[in-house]
């Protein structure tokens, strides 16, 4: 069943594809020019300035003197309208431009000229940096004969001067081919391996007998070979490929490489001090996502804002947000949480899952064998509580536990104890755009089941894990947590509208036996109460085969459930069952792993590699981890570290997903505040976060006009207008940080 979420972009989607700094070439007789009067030899008609811009001929060219102190890109423009598309049309749109001062950044769009102003391409060069000549190819999703053409110039403190001059849309073009730099053929976790775990490479090569290959130390001096194992052709990629097994090597050390059928590898390390730091890194992200509250710059250097939808305009703010028009009566204070994704929406069911999965990064280091709980001790992630006695990780995940809360519908309403299934725009907004910036009303939408039971059972969980350190709060989400689950059992079918995506994703779920069997699970856990055991143990779900090829994600939370009734302590009858559930369904993904020639525990149906395949990739491992606590078996445990190698650069690619680890990192993830590709004033993502990673179904404008025909693994681009294939969001880091955490554990 596909339950991907709804696409995060504003309106339509970005359109971009190839974009070079040099002149565009003479038309063929095959091309047709989409402007008028582009080279301005006949004055400035039909172009258009906005209000405030006051635009005419200078030397030939349209210069436009921009008014300082506007807040947006969009407050002052300059463009043309009427322009036709064709839809499946490759175009060239090019021009040249300066701006006094140089370093001004111009937002170039094509798109609707009327609302919704649905945006088909855009890019932001930075004028001066790279040449004053501009020329990029894309392809239309649309026909449409209302189209403009405008530059965006809006937003500066201070007046400056815009100019342009040969401005082109050029239809017929032939459409760019893209090919991607894949590096080295041979592959290797670049962040690094344990000294005393596995080690594994893979070598792209047309060879079909087996090669030499050695182990480099920094120094370049040989210190281990062997041979390579032919594997054939990996469907996931469409290569082939031979295997490396570099484990006996056990030295720790910076810089080493392999070097096989005449390629060097990027450097990696034996050791592990990266693991350490990305177990900080990958929960610091979390604190960069808060909504409602500053971000201090000492804390996190270069990412520092001002509070976003706090109401201060042009905010207009989160803490009395209204339901849709006539969907109900009153307003909540749903104030803080984390922004989701790219993008300003706050939603349940994806908070649910996200704190549940930061959480049992906490419980599993305090249950086990191998866990450190002193390594998330107060302190460790440098936030605003920092200090408090708490353990950080407890005080950030507790900033969306209070989000959480605050969705509940309160007492005497209708629906009252369910959970407002999202909170968002009214409609979709466009990047770059800081939160504190962000315009639009916010809307409530509609309660549901799926988000009910979120919340009942990550506020259950919360009970347990913060009594120790608030008891007053952990009975406070144990009340929410009984209220909700009392609400869920009276309307168990309220389901979220697959249509409701505009502002913002759906997350829409028309099955939540599984949520109700996770939430069952934690209230147990929690209060030990017959009641929740009897449900889980009736439940279908608690015997059903819950370990797919897929993964586990927001819309399928059985397997939160069942991993936490194998390894928190408990009385449940059968339990013994329970964990030996999970050791099959690992040995499942460890069967898929040793299959796999890239070494991934990862088997989707036809290789269709899904919506934020990475994260599907470590819950897998989660499982794989969970099977070495359960039973101590060494072959969970290698399977577990084997699967990040795929993640930091063992991949078709040859890139790590995750920002700043690797010599060669995902680094332009879809986003409106990381947004440093588009506005050079903001930065990429913080150090530690994931990008979603391959999606076979590719559905952002971007990737299509990309990557059509793509092979599994190839289904991706650094791209921040890639946003199905190349998202952050918070699910997908918590992943991340459990699995770090535990690879830290294991040296």
């Amino acid at each position: 069943m596909n339950r991907r979420r709804t696409s995060l972009l504003p309106l339509t989607a970005l359109l971009a594809a190839a974009l070079t700094a040099l002149p565009a070439p003479a038309a063929t007789a095959d091309e047709a020019e989409q402007l008028r009067n582009g080279t301005f030899d006949s004055g400035t008609d039909p172009w258009w300035s906005s209000a405030g811009v006051t635009a005419g001929l200078t030397e030939g060219r349209m210069c436009a003197d921009v008014p300082g102190g506007t807040a947006d890109r969009w407050d002052a423009a300059v463009g043309q309208n009427d322009v036709t598309l064709v839809k499946g049309e490759s175009y060239r749109f090019s021009f040249s431009a300066t701006g006094t001062p140089e370093g001004h950044v111009v937002r170039a769009v094509v798109g609707l000229a009327a609302a919704p102003y649905d945006t088909w391409f855009e890019v932001s060069p930075q004028l001066g940096v790279s040449g004053n000549d501009y020329a990029y190819t894309f392809t239309s999703p649309v026909d449409t004969t209302g189209a403009q053409v405008a530059f965006q110039v809006g937003g500066s403190a201070d007046p400056w001067r815009f100019c342009m001059d040969d401005v082109s849309l050029l239809g017929g073009v032939p459409p760019e081919t893209y090919e991607p730099d894949t590096g080295p053929r041979v592959r290797v976790n670049q962040v690094g391996y344990l000294p005393a775990g596995p080690k594994n490479a893979t070598l792209v090569t047309d060879a079909t007998a087996r090669l030499p290959w050695q182990l480099k130390d920094a120094a370049g001096s040989v210190v281990a070979r062997g041979w390579t194992v032919p594997r054939g052709t990996d469907a996931s990629s469409g290569q082939n490929v031979h295997s490396i097994d570099f484990g006996a090597w056990r030295r720790a050390g910076e810089g080493y490489t392999l070097v096989a059928d005449g390629e060097t590898s990027r450097p990696f390390g034996l050791g592990t001090d990266a693991y350490e730091r990305l177990r900080l890194d990958a929960l610091k992200y979390y604190y960069t996502q808060r909504s409602g509250t500053p971000v201090r710059d000492d804390l996190r250097p270069g990412y520092g804002r001002p509070a976003g939808h706090a109401g201060t305009a042009p905010n207009q703010g989160d803490t009395a947000v209204p339901c849709r028009p006539g969907e109900c009566d009153y307003t909540l204070d749903v104030a803080g949480g984390w922004y989701d994704a790219g993008d300003h929406g706050k939603y349940v069911v994806n908070g649910g899952i996200s704190t549940w999965e930061v959480l049992s990064t906490y419980e599993r280091a305090g249950l086990a064998r191998t866990g450190e709980r002193e390594r998330l001790r107060d302190g460790t992630l440098a936030v605003p509580e920092s200090g408090n006695k708490v353990p950080d990780i407890l005080d950030e995940a507790r900033w969306e536990l209070e989000f959480l809360l605050r969705m509940q519908v309160p007492d005497g309403q209708p629906l009252a104890g369910m959970a407002h299934h999202k909170i968002h725009d009214e409609q979709w907004t466009g990047l770059p755009l800081m939160p504190h910036a962000d315009p639009q009303k916010r809307e409530l939408h509609p309660p549901s089941t799926a988000a009910t039971l979120n919340l009942a059972a990550t506020a259950a969980q919360a009970a347990r894990l913060y009594a120790p350190h608030d008891r007053a709060f952990a009975a406070r989400a144990l009340t929410a947590a009984r209220k909700a689950w009392s609400a869920a059992l009276a309307h168990p079918a309220v389901y979220a509208s697959e249509s409701d995506g505009v502002g913002g994703g759906t997350y829409a779920d028309g099955n939540v036996t599984d949520e109700f069997y996770w939430a069952a699970a934690e209230l147990y856990l929690t209060t030990g109460e017959k009641r929740f055991a009897d449900h889980v143990v009736n439940s279908p779900v608690h015997t059903a085969d819950i370990f797919g090829p897929v993964g586990f994600d927001w819309a399928r939370t059985a397997a939160a459930g069942r991993l936490d009734l194998a390894t928190v302590p408990s009385w449940l009858p059968g339990r013994d069952k329970v964990r030996q559930s999970v050791l099959r369904g690992a040995d499942r993904y460890l069967a898929a792993l040793r299959a796999h020639p890239y070494g991934v525990p990862y088997a989707p149906d036809d290789n269709k590699y899904d919506w934020g395949s990475n994260h599907q990739i470590l819950n897998n491992a989660v499982v794989l981890a969970t099977a070495y606590d359960l039973s101590g078996a060494a072959r969970y445990r290698d399977g577990a570290l084997q699967a990040m190698d795929y993640l930091f650069g063992r991949n078709a690619l040859n890139i790590s997903y995750v920002t700043g680890y690797g010599e060669v990192s995902a680094h332009n993830q879809h986003a409106r505040w990381y947004a440093h590709q588009l506005d050079p004033s903001q930065p990429n993502p913080p150090r530690g976060t994931l990008a979603g990673g391959p999606n076979s179904s590719i559905q952002d404008p971007y990737a299509q006009s990309l990557l059509q025909g793509c092979v599994g693994q190839f289904c991706y681009v650094d791209d921040i207008q890639s946003w199905s294939t190349n998202e952050h969001t918070i699910n997908w880091n918590a992943a991340l940080a459990r699995m770090a955490s535990f690879v830290a554990d294991q040296g």
